[in-house]
Protein backbone atom coordinates (compact mmCIF):
# COMPACT_ATOMS: atom_id res chain seq x y z
CA UNK A 1 0.00 0.00 0.00
CA UNK A 2 1.18 3.62 -1.02
CA UNK A 3 1.07 6.28 1.72
CA UNK A 4 -2.43 7.81 1.49
CA UNK A 5 -1.27 11.62 1.05
CA UNK A 6 1.06 10.53 -2.12
CA UNK A 7 -0.12 11.45 -5.08
CA UNK A 8 0.91 9.63 -8.50
CA UNK A 9 0.41 11.46 -11.43
CA UNK A 10 -1.19 9.65 -15.07
CA UNK A 11 1.90 8.72 -17.32
CA UNK A 12 3.63 11.58 -18.41
CA UNK A 13 3.72 11.90 -21.91
CA UNK A 14 3.80 15.96 -22.68
CA UNK A 15 7.31 18.12 -21.55
CA UNK A 16 5.00 20.63 -19.74
CA UNK A 17 3.88 18.10 -17.63
CA UNK A 18 7.49 16.74 -17.09
CA UNK A 19 8.77 20.10 -16.55
CA UNK A 20 6.50 20.24 -14.19
CA UNK A 21 6.95 17.97 -12.34
CA UNK A 22 10.93 18.00 -12.35
CA UNK A 23 10.35 21.72 -10.82
CA UNK A 24 8.94 20.25 -7.67
CA UNK A 25 10.95 17.14 -7.58
CA UNK A 26 14.28 20.16 -7.73
CA UNK A 27 13.15 21.29 -4.52
CA UNK A 28 13.40 17.75 -2.65
CA UNK A 29 16.07 16.56 -0.65
CA UNK A 30 16.10 13.22 -2.45
CA UNK A 31 14.72 11.75 -5.83
CA UNK A 32 14.07 7.42 -6.14
CA UNK A 33 14.60 7.07 -9.64
CA UNK A 34 14.17 3.71 -11.33
CA UNK A 35 13.71 2.51 -15.17
CA UNK A 36 12.46 -0.15 -17.48
CA UNK A 37 14.37 -0.85 -20.93
CA UNK A 38 14.65 -3.76 -23.48
CA UNK A 39 18.13 -4.38 -24.59
CA UNK A 40 17.58 -7.88 -25.69
CA UNK A 41 18.04 -7.28 -29.41
CA UNK A 42 20.15 -3.91 -29.39
CA UNK A 43 23.19 -2.42 -28.75
CA UNK A 44 22.47 0.28 -26.36
CA UNK A 45 19.19 -0.27 -24.17
CA UNK A 46 15.66 1.13 -25.37
CA UNK A 47 14.63 3.29 -22.76
CA UNK A 48 11.00 2.46 -22.65
CA UNK A 49 9.84 4.17 -19.25
CA UNK A 50 11.34 6.49 -16.12
CA UNK A 51 9.58 6.20 -12.79
CA UNK A 52 10.69 8.91 -10.33
CA UNK A 53 9.67 10.06 -7.24
CA UNK A 54 9.71 11.34 -3.38
CA UNK A 55 7.70 10.71 -0.44
CA UNK A 56 4.39 13.33 -1.53
CA UNK A 57 4.72 12.37 -5.45
CA UNK A 58 5.58 9.75 -8.20
CA UNK A 59 4.95 9.37 -11.50
CA UNK A 60 5.97 7.16 -14.77
CA UNK A 61 7.47 9.19 -17.76
CA UNK A 62 6.88 7.51 -21.16
CA UNK A 63 10.68 8.33 -23.34
CA UNK A 64 8.83 7.08 -26.45
CA UNK A 65 6.29 9.56 -26.54
CA UNK A 66 6.20 11.64 -29.52
CA UNK A 67 8.06 15.21 -28.57
CA UNK A 68 8.65 14.77 -25.31
CA UNK A 69 11.55 16.97 -24.08
CA UNK A 70 13.44 14.62 -21.65
CA UNK A 71 16.03 18.04 -20.82
CA UNK A 72 14.25 19.14 -17.83
CA UNK A 73 14.63 15.23 -16.02
CA UNK A 74 18.21 14.61 -17.45
CA UNK A 75 19.49 18.19 -16.04
CA UNK A 76 17.80 17.21 -12.35
CA UNK A 77 19.42 14.00 -12.81
CA UNK A 78 23.02 14.62 -13.98
CA UNK A 79 23.18 18.44 -13.10
CA UNK A 80 21.28 19.14 -9.80
CA UNK A 81 23.76 18.91 -7.05
CA UNK A 82 20.82 19.27 -4.84
CA UNK A 83 18.89 16.42 -4.82
CA UNK A 84 19.97 13.11 -3.87
CA UNK A 85 19.40 9.99 -6.30
CA UNK A 86 18.24 7.11 -5.04
CA UNK A 87 18.85 3.77 -6.92
CA UNK A 88 18.08 -0.23 -6.13
CA UNK A 89 21.39 -1.75 -7.97
CA UNK A 90 20.88 1.34 -10.19
CA UNK A 91 24.04 0.04 -12.47
CA UNK A 92 22.07 0.05 -15.64
CA UNK A 93 20.13 2.81 -15.04
CA UNK A 94 23.29 4.90 -14.68
CA UNK A 95 24.22 3.53 -18.18
CA UNK A 96 21.74 4.77 -19.72
CA UNK A 97 21.81 7.90 -18.09
CA UNK A 98 25.17 8.23 -19.02
CA UNK A 99 24.30 7.08 -22.64
CA UNK A 100 22.13 10.19 -23.07
CA UNK A 101 24.02 12.93 -21.74
CA UNK A 102 27.87 11.59 -20.94
CA UNK A 103 27.38 12.01 -17.28
CA UNK A 104 25.96 10.01 -14.49
CA UNK A 105 23.50 10.90 -11.38
CA UNK A 106 24.92 13.07 -8.24
CA UNK A 107 24.87 12.60 -5.42
CA UNK A 108 24.11 8.91 -5.83
CA UNK A 109 22.86 6.72 -3.56
CA UNK A 110 22.75 2.57 -4.20
CA UNK A 111 20.09 0.81 -1.27
CA UNK A 112 21.60 -2.50 -2.29
CA UNK A 113 25.22 -1.04 -0.96
CA UNK A 114 23.63 0.14 1.49
CA UNK A 115 22.46 -2.87 2.99
CA UNK A 116 25.45 -4.30 2.14
CA UNK A 117 27.00 -1.97 5.06
CA UNK A 118 23.01 -2.62 6.98
CA UNK A 119 24.49 -7.07 7.07
CA UNK A 120 21.36 -7.24 4.59
CA UNK A 121 22.79 -9.41 2.14
CA UNK A 122 25.92 -9.83 -0.85
CA UNK A 123 23.44 -8.59 -3.00
CA UNK A 124 19.58 -8.51 -1.72
CA UNK A 125 17.15 -8.20 -4.84
CA UNK A 126 14.59 -5.35 -4.57
CA UNK A 127 11.60 -7.38 -3.31
CA UNK A 128 13.21 -9.03 -0.33
CA UNK A 129 14.39 -5.68 0.32
CA UNK A 130 10.96 -4.38 0.66
CA UNK A 131 9.45 -7.62 2.71
CA UNK A 132 12.43 -7.13 4.98
CA UNK A 133 12.54 -3.30 5.89
CA UNK A 134 8.61 -2.87 4.90
CA UNK A 135 6.71 -6.01 5.21
CA UNK A 136 5.27 -5.51 1.57
CA UNK A 137 5.39 -8.47 -0.78
CA UNK A 138 5.69 -6.91 -4.40
CA UNK A 139 3.82 -7.77 -7.10
CA UNK A 140 6.32 -9.37 -10.01
CA UNK A 141 3.47 -10.31 -12.60
CA UNK A 142 4.84 -7.51 -15.14
CA UNK A 143 8.48 -7.85 -14.21
CA UNK A 144 9.03 -9.42 -17.68
CA UNK A 145 6.69 -7.70 -19.58
CA UNK A 146 7.53 -6.40 -22.91
CA UNK A 147 8.16 -2.36 -22.00
CA UNK A 148 8.68 -1.62 -25.61
CA UNK A 149 4.89 -2.11 -26.35
CA UNK A 150 2.50 0.89 -26.77
CA UNK A 151 0.02 1.59 -25.55
CA UNK A 152 1.54 0.34 -21.47
CA UNK A 153 -1.56 -1.07 -19.63
CA UNK A 154 -2.37 -0.26 -16.33
CA UNK A 155 -0.94 -3.10 -15.00
CA UNK A 156 2.38 -2.42 -16.29
CA UNK A 157 2.44 1.45 -15.08
CA UNK A 158 1.37 0.48 -11.79
CA UNK A 159 3.78 -2.05 -11.32
CA UNK A 160 6.18 0.32 -12.56
CA UNK A 161 5.60 3.24 -10.18
CA UNK A 162 5.37 1.04 -7.23
CA UNK A 163 8.99 0.32 -7.59
CA UNK A 164 9.49 4.23 -6.83
CA UNK A 165 7.34 4.60 -4.23
CA UNK A 166 8.41 1.65 -2.12
CA UNK A 167 12.29 3.01 -3.19
CA UNK A 168 11.21 6.28 -1.84
CA UNK A 169 9.89 4.84 1.58
CA UNK A 170 13.10 2.28 1.82
CA UNK A 171 15.43 5.30 1.72
CA UNK A 172 14.35 6.98 4.86
CA UNK A 173 14.40 4.10 6.87
CA UNK A 174 17.86 3.02 5.85
CA UNK A 175 19.42 5.69 6.54
CA UNK A 176 18.05 5.49 9.84
CA UNK A 177 19.82 2.53 10.45
CA UNK A 178 23.11 4.02 8.84
CA UNK A 179 22.97 6.49 11.10
CA UNK A 180 22.49 4.51 14.18
CA UNK A 181 25.11 2.06 12.99
CA UNK A 182 27.50 5.37 12.39
CA UNK A 183 28.24 3.43 8.88
CA UNK A 184 26.63 5.80 6.50
CA UNK A 185 30.03 7.45 5.91
CA UNK A 186 31.14 3.74 4.74
CA UNK A 187 29.24 3.88 1.42
CA UNK A 188 31.04 7.76 0.45
CA UNK A 189 33.97 5.51 -1.42
CA UNK A 190 31.12 2.31 -2.99
CA UNK A 191 28.76 5.66 -4.09
CA UNK A 192 31.39 7.86 -5.83
CA UNK A 193 33.02 4.44 -7.51
CA UNK A 194 29.26 3.30 -8.82
CA UNK A 195 28.73 6.82 -10.18
CA UNK A 196 32.45 7.17 -12.03
CA UNK A 197 31.62 7.76 -15.41
CA UNK A 198 34.26 5.96 -16.33
CA UNK A 199 32.57 2.40 -15.60
CA UNK A 200 30.08 3.02 -18.40
CA UNK A 201 32.35 4.80 -21.06
CA UNK A 202 32.40 1.39 -23.21
CA UNK A 203 35.79 2.08 -25.00
CA UNK A 204 35.83 -0.41 -28.29
CA UNK A 205 40.38 -0.53 -27.54
CA UNK A 206 39.07 -2.51 -23.88
CA UNK A 207 36.69 -4.97 -25.42
CA UNK A 208 39.30 -8.11 -25.29
CA UNK A 209 39.23 -7.42 -22.03
CA UNK A 210 35.56 -9.19 -21.78
CA UNK A 211 36.20 -11.74 -24.24
CA UNK A 212 37.86 -15.63 -22.93
CA UNK A 213 40.70 -16.76 -24.96
CA UNK A 214 43.29 -19.43 -22.98
CA UNK A 215 46.22 -17.83 -25.06
CA UNK A 216 48.69 -15.26 -23.62
CA UNK A 217 50.78 -14.84 -26.89
CA UNK A 218 51.14 -11.34 -27.47
CA UNK A 219 50.66 -11.59 -31.26
CA UNK A 220 47.32 -13.18 -30.38
CA UNK A 221 45.84 -11.05 -27.79
CA UNK A 222 47.19 -8.07 -29.98
CA UNK A 223 44.86 -9.80 -33.01
CA UNK A 224 42.10 -10.16 -30.09
CA UNK A 225 42.27 -6.44 -29.01
CA UNK A 226 41.90 -5.27 -32.82
CA UNK A 227 39.20 -7.93 -33.44
CA UNK A 228 37.39 -6.96 -30.61
CA UNK A 229 37.59 -3.81 -31.39
CA UNK A 230 36.34 -4.21 -34.51
CA UNK A 231 33.22 -5.99 -33.50
CA UNK A 232 32.50 -3.39 -31.10
CA UNK A 233 32.09 -0.43 -33.42
CA UNK A 234 29.99 -2.76 -35.93
CA UNK A 235 27.90 -3.07 -33.59
CA UNK A 236 27.05 0.15 -32.32
CA UNK A 237 26.90 1.23 -35.93
CA UNK A 238 23.47 -1.46 -36.28
CA UNK A 239 22.59 -1.22 -33.18
CA UNK A 240 22.57 -4.98 -32.63
CA UNK A 241 24.00 -7.13 -29.79
CA UNK A 242 27.81 -8.00 -30.32
CA UNK A 243 27.19 -11.53 -30.11
CA UNK A 244 24.82 -10.63 -33.51
CA UNK A 245 27.75 -9.98 -35.31
CA UNK A 246 29.85 -12.64 -33.81
CA UNK A 247 30.25 -14.76 -30.93
CA UNK A 248 32.71 -14.49 -28.67
CA UNK A 249 34.22 -18.19 -29.29
CA UNK A 250 34.36 -17.48 -32.56
CA UNK A 251 36.20 -14.45 -32.00
CA UNK A 252 38.75 -15.77 -30.23
CA UNK A 253 39.14 -18.75 -32.77
CA UNK A 254 39.94 -16.24 -35.18
CA UNK A 255 42.58 -14.55 -33.20
CA UNK A 256 44.26 -17.58 -32.28
CA UNK A 257 43.90 -19.39 -35.78
CA UNK A 258 43.70 -15.89 -38.07
CA UNK A 259 42.48 -16.68 -41.76
CA UNK A 260 44.49 -16.01 -44.57
CA UNK A 261 42.64 -14.38 -46.39
CA UNK A 262 38.88 -13.19 -46.70
CA UNK A 263 38.03 -16.54 -49.41
CA UNK A 264 38.90 -18.47 -46.22
CA UNK A 265 36.28 -17.29 -43.92
CA UNK A 266 32.93 -18.97 -45.03
CA UNK A 267 35.06 -22.14 -43.29
CA UNK A 268 35.02 -20.56 -39.92
CA UNK A 269 32.98 -22.18 -37.88
CA UNK A 270 30.39 -19.35 -36.60
CA UNK A 271 30.37 -17.60 -39.85
CA UNK A 272 27.80 -18.02 -42.81
CA UNK A 273 29.52 -18.50 -46.12
CA UNK A 274 28.59 -14.99 -47.16
CA UNK A 275 31.07 -13.56 -45.37
CA UNK A 276 33.89 -14.75 -47.98
CA UNK A 277 32.68 -11.50 -50.23
CA UNK A 278 30.48 -8.97 -48.23
CA UNK A 279 31.72 -5.60 -46.93
CA UNK A 280 32.06 -7.32 -43.32
CA UNK A 281 34.06 -9.79 -44.19
CA UNK A 282 36.24 -7.12 -45.83
CA UNK A 283 36.44 -5.46 -42.50
CA UNK A 284 37.04 -7.69 -40.64
CA UNK A 285 39.97 -8.23 -42.55
CA UNK A 286 41.26 -4.92 -42.15
CA UNK A 287 41.01 -5.25 -38.22
CA UNK A 288 43.18 -7.85 -38.85
CA UNK A 289 45.86 -6.47 -40.75
CA UNK A 290 45.96 -3.35 -38.75
CA UNK A 291 46.51 -5.45 -35.74
CA UNK A 292 49.81 -5.44 -33.97
CA UNK A 293 51.60 -7.61 -30.72
CA UNK A 294 49.58 -6.36 -27.37
CA UNK A 295 52.69 -4.38 -25.13
CA UNK A 296 53.80 -5.77 -22.47
CA UNK A 297 52.12 -3.02 -20.44
CA UNK A 298 49.09 -4.26 -21.31
CA UNK A 299 49.44 -8.14 -20.87
CA UNK A 300 47.38 -9.82 -18.93
CA UNK A 301 48.75 -11.83 -15.36
CA UNK A 302 48.57 -15.17 -16.26
CA UNK A 303 46.54 -17.56 -14.55
CA UNK A 304 44.34 -14.11 -13.23
CA UNK A 305 46.54 -13.95 -10.28
CA UNK A 306 48.35 -11.00 -9.24
CA UNK A 307 51.90 -10.86 -10.40
CA UNK A 308 54.51 -12.11 -8.09
CA UNK A 309 51.61 -14.05 -5.64
CA UNK A 310 52.79 -17.44 -6.18
CA UNK A 311 51.70 -20.52 -4.58
CA UNK A 312 52.79 -19.62 -0.84
CA UNK A 313 50.88 -16.27 -1.57
CA UNK A 314 48.00 -18.33 -2.95
CA UNK A 315 47.27 -19.79 0.41
CA UNK A 316 47.83 -16.36 2.39
CA UNK A 317 45.14 -14.76 -0.03
CA UNK A 318 43.28 -18.18 1.05
CA UNK A 319 43.56 -17.35 4.88
CA UNK A 320 42.62 -13.46 4.28
CA UNK A 321 39.86 -14.94 2.36
CA UNK A 322 38.87 -17.11 5.91
CA UNK A 323 39.71 -13.91 7.71
CA UNK A 324 37.17 -11.82 5.73
CA UNK A 325 34.31 -14.17 6.04
CA UNK A 326 35.03 -14.31 10.02
CA UNK A 327 35.43 -10.34 10.29
CA UNK A 328 31.89 -10.07 8.07
CA UNK A 329 30.31 -12.32 10.50
CA UNK A 330 31.05 -10.19 13.80
CA UNK A 331 30.73 -7.09 12.60
CA UNK A 332 27.37 -8.23 10.30
CA UNK A 333 28.28 -6.09 7.24
CA UNK A 334 28.70 -8.01 3.66
CA UNK A 335 32.17 -9.27 3.16
CA UNK A 336 31.97 -7.63 -0.42
CA UNK A 337 31.53 -4.32 0.82
CA UNK A 338 34.38 -4.58 3.13
CA UNK A 339 37.28 -5.68 0.29
CA UNK A 340 37.63 -7.49 -2.90
CA UNK A 341 39.25 -11.05 -3.33
CA UNK A 342 42.15 -9.01 -6.02
CA UNK A 343 43.16 -6.69 -2.87
CA UNK A 344 43.28 -9.15 -0.86
CA UNK A 345 46.02 -10.89 -3.54
CA UNK A 346 47.37 -7.92 -3.58
CA UNK A 347 48.41 -7.59 -0.11
CA UNK A 348 49.15 -11.28 0.34
CA UNK A 349 51.65 -10.33 -2.54
CA UNK A 350 53.55 -7.66 -0.39
CA UNK A 351 52.21 -4.68 -1.85
CA UNK A 352 50.92 -1.96 0.98
CA UNK A 353 50.39 0.98 -1.17
CA UNK A 354 47.34 2.00 -2.47
CA UNK A 355 44.81 -0.38 -1.10
CA UNK A 356 41.26 0.54 0.18
CA UNK A 357 41.57 -1.83 2.62
CA UNK A 358 44.70 -0.33 4.47
CA UNK A 359 42.37 3.47 5.05
CA UNK A 360 39.71 4.62 6.63
CA UNK A 361 36.90 2.24 8.03
CA UNK A 362 38.39 -1.18 6.17
CA UNK A 363 41.81 -0.49 8.17
CA UNK A 364 39.78 -0.58 11.32
CA UNK A 365 37.49 -3.33 10.51
CA UNK A 366 39.58 -5.51 8.43
CA UNK A 367 42.58 -4.12 7.31
CA UNK A 368 44.62 -4.03 10.41
CA UNK A 369 43.73 -7.58 11.28
CA UNK A 370 44.76 -8.98 7.50
CA UNK A 371 47.95 -6.84 8.14
CA UNK A 372 48.71 -8.89 11.29
CA UNK A 373 47.80 -11.88 9.69
CA UNK A 374 50.25 -11.34 6.58
CA UNK A 375 53.11 -10.42 9.09
CA UNK A 376 53.16 -13.24 11.22
CA UNK A 377 51.02 -11.13 14.40
CA UNK A 378 47.58 -13.44 13.93
CA UNK A 379 46.84 -16.39 13.97
CA UNK A 380 43.89 -18.55 13.57
CA UNK A 381 42.92 -20.71 16.76
CA UNK A 382 39.74 -22.72 17.94
CA UNK A 383 38.31 -21.76 20.87
CA UNK A 384 34.95 -23.47 22.44
CA UNK A 385 34.52 -25.55 18.85
CA UNK A 386 34.74 -21.98 16.77
CA UNK A 387 37.24 -20.96 14.43
CA UNK A 388 38.89 -17.19 16.47
CA UNK A 389 41.72 -15.33 15.63
CA UNK A 390 44.64 -15.27 18.35
CA UNK A 391 48.05 -12.69 18.89
CA UNK A 392 51.22 -14.58 18.07
CA UNK A 393 53.33 -11.97 20.00
CA UNK A 394 55.80 -11.97 16.76
CA UNK A 395 57.00 -8.52 15.61
CA UNK A 396 57.38 -7.70 12.33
Amino acid sequence: MRAASMHIHPLITDSDSLLKLCERLAKSSFVAVDTEFMRENTYWPDLCLVQIGNLEEAAAIDPKADGLDLTPLLNLLVNNEDVLKVFHAGGQDLEIIFNLTGGTPHPLFDTQVAAMALGLGEQVGYSNLVESLLGKSLDKGARFTDWGRRPLDKRQIDYAIGDVTHLAALFPKMLQRLRKTGRGDWLDQEMDRLGDPSNYANDPAQAWKRVKIASRKAEVLGRLKALAAWREIEARSKNLPRGRIMKDETLADIASHPPSGQDVLAKVRGLSGAWQSNDIGARLMDALASAHPLPASEMPARDDRQPGLGKEGALVADLLKLLLKIRSRESNVAARLIARSEELELLAAGRRDGLSILEGWRFEEFGRDALDLVEGRLAFAIRDGRLAMTRTGVEA
